[in-house]
């Protein structure tokens, strides 16, 4: 009787458990949402600061927005617009010199009262340094000091107490993504400026991987003429372990490629594999891709024709090599 009193109450505490999960994440969802319908002419006028700014964006905050801040000044860094962080209480104490009249300053406090941001805040105007603020109170110290005042408040936390910065926060670090973005957007950062910033890992790899940087050339690339017997292809095919040959015409022009499928389709119908020519067995108008092109846009090709190899070609459609999928396993690109 006592074990299954015992089952059933862990049962209740894991429904409770899930069900108070359930609610953080509504009441957090909400806190996003709600930023929807509150967006207006002070986040334009905030976007128009930042790109009319000489200098940097200068991000800070303490404590829990302290945190926010400094993943806000990481995105908006990476994403074409120069940013860093400064502890309000080390600027305080010499930091200060690290923002000039040319920067903005944007400052985080759900509460708008932080003493430790409210105290810098008078040298940055004598610098002549822009105060945006984001907040959860409007009328606060530090969103009546403001140039540009963006409201991030939400109408409760997730907390059960109603105290531990949770719904606030995330709809903070919410409303720094959508500023970095619409940056972004305005700046008309590409993708190649987001690589630079991100050589790294497996990010940049994806980014800055071209095709030429992968593919196989010279005799590592299985290739046939048309005028070849289908016997002599599988031979190639064998050889070049790519689980197919490139078939080129006599001017080195791609016209076809014969691969693993083809000689199976080929031997179903009982073709003579020592009579047949590659030109009567080989696919024609093959997949194919240019150096210059991103590995990440191989991959995609690949899985879109579902086909493990890709021929590279220049503009005259002639062969420069040729690279599969374990070719770019290898590079980790995927």
């Amino acid at each position: 009787m006592k074990t299954v009193s015992r089952s059933i109450g862990r049962a209740s505490k894991q429904d409770a458990t899930l069900a108070l999960a359930r609610e953080v994440l509504e009441i957090e969802a909400k806190a996003v949402t709600d930023l929807i319908d509150r967006l207006d002419q002070s986040f334009t006028q905030a976007v128009e600061m930042i790109l009319g700014c000489r200098g940097r964006v200068v991000v800070s905050g303490i404590g829990k927005s302290g945190h926010v801040a400094r993943k806000i000044a990481s995105t908006l860094a990476s994403t074409g617009t120069p940013a860093f962080f400064v502890h309000p209480a080390e600027a305080s104490h010499g930091d200060l010199g690290m923002i000039s009249r040319d920067d903005v300053f944007l400052a985080l406090s759900n509460s708008g009262e932080t003493d430790e941001v409210l105290a810098i805040v008078p040298l940055l105007k004598r610098q002549g340094a822009k105060l945006i603020a984001m907040t959860g109170q409007p009328a606060s110290a530090l969103g009546r000091e403001a140039d540009v005042h963006l409201y991030a408040g939400a109408a409760k936390e997730a907390c059960p107490l109603n105290l531990a910065p949770t719904a606030s926060t995330t709809a903070a670090l919410a409303l720094g993504d959508a500023l970095a973005v619409a940056l972004m957007q305005a700046r008309g950062f590409t993708r190649d400026e987001f690589a630079a910033s991100h050589p790294g890992g497996s990010l940049g790899r994806k980014l800055l991987t071209h095709v030429r940087d992968v593919m196989r050339t010279g005799k590592e690339t299985p290739r046939i003429g048309d005028d070849a017997t289908l016997m002599d292809g599988v031979l190639e095919m064998s050889r070049g372990r790519m689980g197919m040959t490139a078939v080129l015409d006599g001017g080195g022009r791609l016209v076809g490629v014969f691969t693993d499928g083809d000689l199976r389709r080929a031997l179903e119908k009982g073709t003579d594999v020592r009579t047949a020519r590659i030109s009567e067995v080989m696919t024609r108008e093959p997949r194919t891709i240019g150096p210059d092109k991103l590995a990440a846009e191989a991959v995609e090709i690949m899985e879109r024709f579902k086909i493990n190899q890709l021929l590279v070609v220049d503009g005259g459609h002639k062969l420069l090599g040729a690279l599969n999928m374990h070719d770019l396993f290898r590079a980790k690109v995927i």
